[in-house]
């Protein structure tokens, strides 16, 4: 019978055959699934003899992944910011660089700003753990997308935030304002880009990888609705892609916002424009 240590190995050898990166770890992240366990537990269980009922479903699992389909969406769950949410096919997986931007913006509010939008909120995971850390904020998620809101709804119900409010709208073309705080990360990836992305990034939306063929388009009308629904001394805080900070700080300054900055992420990438209104 096969133990949990000599699935991992074939299963490990059949990703890296298939140009899976970093293939061991994601083949302990399959079998942990499907044990319940974690993957440092899985290091007591090496010499455990694994049923037929489990190897069935993760060898459909394993084949899955085999045919790059993200790992993310296997597992149906990812752990963000202290928070699991659920995560598909409907909506951008979310980064560790959004991470990183979730707990910038925890470290620069004491209190709390007021009124929060999340814009072009995917499958919710900024709007939702800034709802969780600010209990008495007013949070507003929006997307363009109804697949995705139905995502971050779930989402939303999972975390049990019943106080969130949820909008369809392309940018601010259905929102009221104004916001003390507007957070956005907007597709950014350069449609000239397309060919260079792993099979994996192509299983998210287009809709929300790609913004015209330097990745700028969303951005540039952005920057110029943005100040409209800004309260005042209000703040903006955007992820960007990374080469997009001198052109994105560029624009936010010509259409009226003040005190532009882009602060750089934990690898030194300048990818988190912050600006005010007036």
């Amino acid at each position: 019978m096969t133990t949990v240590l000599e699935c991992i190995d074939a299963g490990t050898r059949y990703l890296e055959k298939r140009g899976v990166e970093d293939a061991r770890r994601n083949m302990q992240m399959l079998v942990a699934h499907r044990l319940q366990c974690t993957r440092m537990q899985l290091y007591l269980r090496f010499d455990e003899p694994l049923d037929e009922s489990t190897l069935a479903p993760l060898r459909e699992d394993l084949k899955k992944r085999g045919e790059r389909i993200p790992l993310q969406h296997i597992l149906g769950i990812v752990s963000f910011h202290q928070h699991d949410f659920k995560t598909d096919a409907r909506a951008l997986i979310p980064r560790p660089e959004t991470e990183e931007l979730v707990e910038l913006l925890i470290k620069k509010f004491s209190p709390a700003p007021q009124r929060v939008l999340d814009l072009a909120c995917g499958s919710g995971v900024i709007g939702l753990s800034l709802a969780a850390q600010w209990p008495d904020a007013e949070v507003t998620l929006a997307d363009v997308s109804a697949d995705a809101l139905a995502l971050a709804q779930e989402n939303a119900a999972m975390l049990g935030l019943d106080r969130v409010s949820l909008i369809e709208s392309d940018l601010f073309s259905q929102l009221c304002g104004p916001y003390d705080l507007i957070v956005t990360n907007l597709p950014y990836v350069p449609a000239r880009d397309r060919s260079t992305l792993t099979p994996e990034v192509l299983q998210d939306p287009a809709l929300a990888l790609f913004s015209g063929e330097d990745g700028l388009d969303l951005i540039r009308r952005f920057a110029t609705e943005v100040g409209t629904f800004l309260a005042p001394g209000g703040m903006i805080a955007m992820e960007i892609g990374h080469d997009q900070g001198d052109e994105t700080a560029a624009l936010l300054s010509q259409h009226g916002l003040t005190e532009v900055i882009v602060e750089k992420d934990i690898s030194g990438i300048a990818r988190f424009p912050l600006a005010k209104s007036l």
